[in-house]
This record gives C-alpha cells, sequence and structure tokens, in this order.
C-alpha cells in the first residue's frame, strides 16, 4: 500500500459504549460520579501527602505517583468518553487519537512498574525497619521514580510510533470508546504482525518487569516475616501490605485479561467492559484501599 493512500484520513469516529439512547443517559450519570470521585480521591491523596509532614515517608511519596497516574490516564479518557456519550458526533482527530494514546499508555506502563517499585519498598520497610529511611533515601526513590517514568514513555513511543504510521484506508469507526491499540489495529489495511508482535515483546516485558519484582519481593518478605517471633508481629508487619496486594491483584488481573488473553477468545463487548474498569473504576478504588486500611492516611485526614 503506498503511503500516499492513507494520507486523507484526519480524524476517527469512536462507536463509544453502546448505540441505545435509553442506556446512554444512566451511563453518563454514573460515570460522572465515578469519574467525580476519581478525581476527588486522586487530588485528594496527592494534596495531603504533600501537605503532611507525616507522610514525607518512601511508601507516601510512592502513593502519591500511584495517585497521579491514576489520574492521569482515567483524565485522558474519562472526560472525553462521558462528552461522546451525549454527542451527536463522536469523533476525534489523528492527532488528538495519537495524544490520547500516547498519554494512555504511558501511565498504564508507569503503574505496572510502580507497582513493583512499591513491593520493594514494602520489602525494605520490613526487613529493616530501623534502616528504612536511610535505605529508601530520598535519591534512590527519585531515581527509581525517573526509572518507571523512562521506561514507561519508551514503551509507549514504540507502539504509537509503529501504530500510527500504518494505513488506515477504509472505515474510520473504532469500535471502542478510546483510542486503544487493538481497536487500531484491526481498522488497519496494512500488516500488523510487527504490531502485535511489538505488543507481545515490550509491553510483555514490562509486565514481566512488574510481575516478577512483586512475586521476588513477597517472597522476600515472607522469609522477613517469619523471622519475627510473635504472632501479633507477624501479622502487623504482613498487614502493612494487604492495601499493596489488593491493588496489584486488581490492576494486574484486568490487564492480563484484557492483552494476554487468546485471540479465539476476544470480544469487543468484553474489551469494552474490561477497559471501562481499570480506566475509571481502578483509578477510583486505589486512593479509597490505600486510605480506608491505613491508619497514617486517617488520621492525616
Amino acid at each position: 500500500m503506498k503511503r500516499g493512500n492513507c494520507s486523507s484520513l484526519t480524524e476517527f469516529i469512536l462507536w463509544g459504549i453502546t448505540d441505545k439512547p435509553e442506556v446512554k443517559m444512566i451511563l453518563f450519570i454514573m460515570f460522572v460520579i465515578v469519574y467525580f470521585i476519581n478525581l476527588l480521591a486522586n487530588l485528594g491523596m496527592i494534596i495531603l501527602i504533600r501537605m503532611d509532614p507525616q507522610l514525607h515517608t518512601p511508601m507516601y511519596f510512592f502513593l502519591s505517583h500511584l495517585s497521579f497516574c491514576d489520574l492521569c490516564y482515567s483524565t485522558a479518557i474519562g472526560p472525553k468518553m462521558l462528552v461522546d456519550l451525549l454527542a451527536k458526533k463522536r469523533s476525534i482527530s489523528f492527532c488528538g487519537c495519537a495524544l490520547q494514546f500516547l498519554v494512555f499508555s504511558n501511565f498504564i506502563d508507569c503503574e505496572c512498574l510502580l507497582l513493583a517499585v512499591m513491593a520493594y519498598d514494602r520489602y525494605k520497610a520490613i526487613s529493616s525497619p530501623l534502616l528504612y529511611v536511610v535505605s529508601m533515601s530520598s535519591r534512590l526513590c527519585s531515581l527509581l521514580m525517573a526509572g518507571v517514568y523512562l521506561l514507561g514513555i519508551i514503551d509507549t513511543l514504540i507502539h504509537m510510533t509503529l501504530a500510527f504510521r500504518l494505513c488506515f484506508c477504509g472505515s474510520n469507526v473504532i469500535n471502542h470508546f478510546f483510542c486503544d491499540l487493538p481497536p487500531l489495529l484491526s481498522l488497519s489495511c496494512s500488516d500488523t504482525r510487527v504490531n502485535e508482535l511489538a505488543l507481545f515483546i515490550f509491553f510483555g516485558c514490562v509486565e514481566l518487569t512488574s510481575i516478577s519484582g512483586v512475586l521476588v519481593s513477597y517472597c522476600y518478605i515472607i522469609l522477613a516475616v517469619l523471622k519475627i517471633h510473635s504472632a501479633e508481629g507477624r501479622f502487623r508487619a504482613f498487614s502493612t501490605c494487604t492495601s499493596h496486594l489488593t491493588a496489584v491483584a486488581i490492576f494486574q488481573g484486568t490487564v492480563f485479561f484484557m492483552y494476554f488473553r487468546p485471540s479465539s477468545s476476544y470480544s469487543l463487548d468484553e474489551d469494552k467492559m474490561s477497559s471501562l474498569f481499570y480506566t475509571l473504576v481502578i483509578p477510583m478504588l486505589n486512593p479509597l484501599i490505600y486510605s480506608l486500611r491505613n491508619k497514617d492516611v486517617k488520621q492525616a485526614l
């Protein structure tokens, strides 16, 4: 396919969540509430951690960045989705689609890697509590976060460059409510095997790094907890990890279902429901999980 045949496409049409008018208003009201809680909870968590000196520790430093990632990728999707539920024309420009994908994909990658960093932080806090602040210095925390953001943007730029150089010479209707990679690839009239391979290799590496980091950290955490003599001490030590484990299980379970299931079981309707969950619901749940189960955050509030 010559490149000239691809140049006339200037916008995409987003199909949206549903085409049933009677359902759209109900979904709009529901997701306005969800997005408002998401916005309030994540902004509140960031401001609270910044304002309260008792929360100026490595754990809350990483938690503030988790809230920032949640806020960024949900905001890249949420407002546009809400507008499209009520709009007659659900279009997005070619550049707008690329920008939405860039922000969304970057912060999803960052959250994957950040969950592994937070697992390492929990290991340090439990294995050597007296040296925790020294071993997790502000310089090390900043370097870890710089690495997370750098790897996230590299992976995203690879996928974005490969995806938006494809030819879209047929339909411009994306059967989704945002510019995600699988529905974009299904629209292309080019060979997308390179894109699929890149998704498997590079995003697979991000996922493998994240999951292996979490698993290795928790193996060491379990060994450290078993060395504690009292049952109460073991319970208190491991209870500091429950919020993180909950966040990891919810996020990684959804990502695995979305991107690593067999293509034969792929369903656009299931894909949209899963996407709604991890683009709007998970960012709302994370600050609630960490605040409702955290005595320090409740005291700061």
